[in-house]
């Protein structure tokens, strides 16, 4: 059986990733950082595909060697990974100087060192046996800055220039990079924030429909519905004044 690994695999576009791979015949490695969630996750797994290999692995990649120590847990299963999706992300709104520097800190780690980390360790694997699949999901924020969402956006923006450079590096060596850009969609991303979910949110299902189609025609960038593609073409200068307007935090009045 071939294998995927997802991270950020327990809800939104993670858990619907990894359904849409289930039912393509892969066995599924499943990694959060929450055990919670994991075990709510495998049991929702297992029901929906009695016989597909189901793994979780409890996590917290937000941290340091945290990426290292993945990999070491996969190897020391003894599982071969055939598509790798770095898909745990997170993002803190508010004035950058306000933003607790450790949550920021934890933000970089878990948006660009680990994926960066992973995508390396499993490159080398791949490239040996001179087939597999990487798919890193960035968001339609790459492409702008993003006032009082600034690290979260700029990570996405990193993920994006990185997966198309090494996307560039793997052409010729069997294995497909593909970078995931998703625009607003219904995850918990906005729930953690305490933002209510905008209205126009596509769903997760169809997110996950888009990025595996997306990855099995080695797309280079996958944007999910004509709005989000729409969106990436707006001018910048728009499109920061937009962004700005909907993230400024609003004044607190007392009485």
């Amino acid at each position: 059986m071939e294998y995927a690994l997802v991270t950020g695999a327990t809800s939104g576009i993670g858990i619907a990733i990894s359904r849409v791979l289930a039912r393509k015949g892969y066995g599924i490695v499943m990694v959060s950082s929450s055990q919670h969630h994991l075990v709510q996750a495998e049991k929702s797994m297992k029901k929906r595909f009695p016989k597909t290999s189901i793994y979780t692995i409890k996590e917290d990649l937000s941290q340091k060697n945290s990426a290292k120590h993945l990999y070491r847990q996969i190897k020391e299963m003894g599982l071969v990974i055939d598509v790798l999706v770095n898909n745990a992300g997170k993002g803190l709104i508010g004035t950058t100087e306000k933003i607790d520097i450790n949550k920021d800190e934890g933000l970089l780690y878990l948006n660009m060192v680990t994926p960066t980390l992973l995508c390396k360790m499993f490159l080398r694997d791949m490239y040996k046996r001179k087939r597999g699949s990487i798919l890193n999901v960035a968001s339609t924020a790459s492409f702008q800055p993003g006032p009082y969402n600034s690290t979260y956006f700029a990570s996405k923006a990193y993920i994006y220039s990185y997966s198309r450079a090494i996307r560039y590096e793997a052409n010729s060596r069997g294995v497909k990079i593909c970078t995931l850009c998703p625009g607003t969609t219904e995850t918990k991303f906005f729930e953690k924030e305490g933002i209510k979910t905008p209205a126009w949110a596509m769903s997760a299902v169809k997110v996950a429909e888009y990025a595996v189609d997306g990855l099995e025609k080695n797309k280079a960038v996958i944007i999910p519905g004509k709005t989000n593609k729409i969106f990436r073409i707006i001018p910048a200068e728009i499109k920061l004044l937009a962004i700005a307007l909907l993230k400024k935090p609003r004044s607190k009045h007392n009485g």
